[in-house]
């Protein structure tokens, strides 16, 4: 029997100290001596394994988390886990140990998107701890496999904690959280990270949380992490996160004090080379040699769990082929993902798209014909992309409908011509085609190039942040002489959003016959954005997060309360609530029940064809915080006229809280779940057409969990 952890202690104890600290640097050497080959620990797989080559590129986390469906999630992540393992072990034959090379995933982002204008909320599962907690388990069981000591592939967990913006102070910013919103918001996705999802790495955040660094910090790596939820794994910094503790946080003072304030907390991996001053903490005193084994020897295990340094390879993994990486197969599973990750807003009637005397489709704006659009950041590269304007022109090219384009707009810059005389150059061509068509799809939005992590987005001005949820440039100009030439003709127009986080999208609502969010879809976004439009399936597409009416709506983007954010806590009337979404065929609910802990109710597909609906569970506490909570959900597909009985487990912890302490108590206030498809908020009712069902007076079925 292969003891990992015995052999990788026995492993580091042959190591000399120099030997020791050089492999907590996430490039770590070679050790020849001892036959433990170069590693560089950096690689992601966020929805895709990203920045080394080809390989299958998935709709971004945000759409992801819009199927409300962790099945389909752990699915993806086993293709994505099958591609990560054929191309490390191609590389290792070429002898390629470089960065992005790795089994070592640092995905899934399990952080709250609770403010809209945050850059890099489309990479994680939306505003809701349930939601994100299910989603990011799945993600990683599909990632790792099904044995902890026989690795497919290392995830992790990021970034803990109490991080979402904004990107421009993350390498100096404190986020206050009092106890309540830290216990009930911003850690229980990692909690059933580490618990339920046995992941390998947690990374800590650039920020402070109520004063300590995060990858420094005793309260969240020692006392939580690894003494309250028994974390077994390695911890790595952000990149070159350390080196803030001295030069923003002013923590400490010197590089020395910072490796040495992290490491004896329980970071173990730096991302970045700081950590290299552990070799002078060690000699004056500040660090003892143990530490430094001890970081070593959980590293050593990682590897080791991956089936490295000697351990028992799995031959399962190990003999994937190269071949399967962004094959026919995964592409058509991709396109199925994308399918699901569209959530239709608006429909007037206009949808599916009758085009019996529609001679021209004119498909407008600066995400029609846009790659990058697709995709979102922390992305490979496909090797085809199918945008939403050539998804359009091959099935309307089935049914002998010309379509033609025009950019309208650039993405954000008033012309595309700096020689241009006049604001708007691309927006009469807009008009030319919109007047000669007979039906108009508007395709606006954002791109990774603005909405981002800092340094990394073009948007430099908000370091990848949002200012606000007007669409960018002259979109909104352009979209509005669009649609009153549109108006002047009579015929239908249908908006489509490819964007990571929620808009101001009133107007279109007001005006558009159709709205569909489409997220960033991944690769073969394009084609199933035009399937949605011809009535290929119904939708079914839910939104993980809440669409405000305006800017007006949000609180102080540093303000990490959670006092009137996010569906949970929200005080307004939302445009688009969390949990929304239309489908083209009417499903009913009948005979709830609540019994052991399982909700069952009776769906039917009241509609025409074969659909599918997402039945979810919201728990109401009286005298508690929260509006409500989703605290269940599951699809059901579904052939016209059928029925069918649906269970969804309710977990205990739905019917508790947190107190500021960490401890988690029963609620004493009346329960009531609502069992639908949709919040059972009036916005959601009116949007959707149909109310929850209500099951009052219910029971938790274990006090304390």
């Amino acid at each position: 029997m292969f003891d990992m952890k015995a052999q990788a202690k026995k492993l580091v104890s042959q190591m000399t100290l120099e030997e020791k600290v050089s492999q907590m640097l996430h490039t770590a050497p070679a050790v020849e001596r001892l036959g433990v080959p170069s590693y560089n620990w950096w690689n992601e797989a966020l929805h895709g394994v990203a920045r080394a080559g080809v390989a299958t590129m998935f709709p971004q986390a945000i759409g992801l988390a819009a199927t409300f469906d962790p099945d389909l999630i752990f699915e993806t992540a086993s293709v994505i886990s099958d591609e990560g393992r054929a191309k490390y072990h191609a590389y290792q034959e070429e002898g390629d140990h470089d960065i992005f090379k790795g089994l070592t995933f640092w995905s899934p982002n399990v952080n709250i998107f609770r403010d809209p204008r945050w850059g890099r909320g489309h990479e994680t599962y939306g505003e809701d701890p349930y939601l994100t907690a299910r989603m990011g388990v799945a993600f990683i069981k599909g990632l790792q496999g099904p044995d902890r000591n026989a690795l497919k592939t290392a995830a992790c967990a990021k970034h803990y904690a109490v991080h979402s913006g904004p990107e421009g102070l993350r390498h100096e910013f404190n986020a206050v959280a009092d106890g309540y919103d830290l216990w009930n918001t911003y850690l229980p996705q990692f909690k059933a990270c580490v618990e339920e999802g046995g992941v390998e790495i947690v990374m800590g955040a650039y920020n402070r949380t109520n004063g300590e660094p995060c990858c420094g910090s005793k309260t969240l790596l020692l006392d939580i992490l690894r003494g309250q939820w028994g974390f077994d794994g390695h911890v790595v910094s952000d990149c070159w996160a350390i080196k803030d503790f001295h030069e923003h946080h002013k923590v400490t003072s010197t590089p020395v004090e910072s490796v040495s304030l992290a490491v004896r907390n329980g970071c173990d991996l730096n991302c970045g080379n700081l950590f290299g001053h552990c070799l002078t903490a060690v000699r004056e005193g500040l660090l003892t040699e143990e530490e430094i084994d001890r970081a070593v020897t959980r590293l050593m295990v990682t590897r080791m769990r991956l089936g490295l340094l000697g351990a028992p390879e799995n031959k399962t993994y190990t003999s994937i082929p190269h071949e399967i990486v962004d094959c026919d197969t995964h592409r058509a599973f991709n396109q199925k993902v994308a399918r699901r990750s569209l959530v239709l807003l608006k429909n007037d009637g206009v949808l599916p798209l009758n085009t019996d005397g529609v001679g021209a489709i004119a498909v407008v704006g600066p995400n029609a014909d846009s790659r990058i659009a697709l995709e979102g950041n922390y992305q490979g590269v496909a090797s085809d992309h199918v945008t939403v304007l050539q998804g359009m022109k091959a099935l309307a090219g089935e049914r002998g409908v010309r379509v033609t384009f025009a950019e309208g707009c650039p993405m954000h810059k008033t012309n595309d011509s700096v020689l241009s005389q006049f604001p708007g150059d691309r927006q009469a061509e807009a008009l030319i085609v919109t007047r000669r068509a007979g039906a108009v799809v508007i395709t606006l939005g954002l791109d990774r190039d603005l909405e981002g992590e800092e340094g990394d987005a073009g948007n430099q001005f908000a370091s990848g942040d949002k200012l606000g949820l007007a669409l960018p440039g002259r979109q909104q100009v352009m979209a509005e002489a669009v649609v009153k030439a549109a108006k002047e003709k009579g015929i239908p127009v249908i908006v489509v959003i490819l964007s990571g986080s929620a808009l101001d999208l009133r107007w279109a609502d007001e005006n558009a016959n159709a709205v569909i969010q489409g997220f960033y879809p991944g690769s073969q976004g394009g084609l199933a954005v035009a399937e949605l439009i011809f009535g290929k399936f119904s939708p079914t597409g839910r939104l993980p997060l809440t669409f405000y009416r305006s800017d007006a709506d949000l609180p102080e983007f540093t303000d990490y309360s959670m006092e009137n954010r996010t569906y949970r806590y929200f005080k307004g009337e939302a445009l688009y609530p969390f949990g929304f979404g239309l489908g083209f065929e009417p499903f009913e609910l009948s005979g709830a029940s609540y019994q052991d802990g399982v909700v069952t109710v009776t769906v039917k597909n009241a509609g025409k064809t074969r659909a599918a609906e997402t039945v979810q569970a919201y728990i109401e506490i009286e005298g508690e915080r929260e509006n409500w909570s989703l605290c269940g959900m599951r699809p059901a597909e579904l052939e016209p006229g059928a029925s069918a009985e649906v269970s969804l487990t309710i977990p205990p912890d739905a019917f508790m809280r947190y107190d500021a302490d960490g401890n988690l108590r029963p609620c004493a206030g009346k329960k009531t779940l609502h069992i639908g498809f949709c919040q059972p908020d009036a916005r959601s009712v009116k949007l959707k057409g149909s109310k929850p069902l209500r099951l009052d007076a219910v029971k938790e079925t274990c006090p304390m969990g």
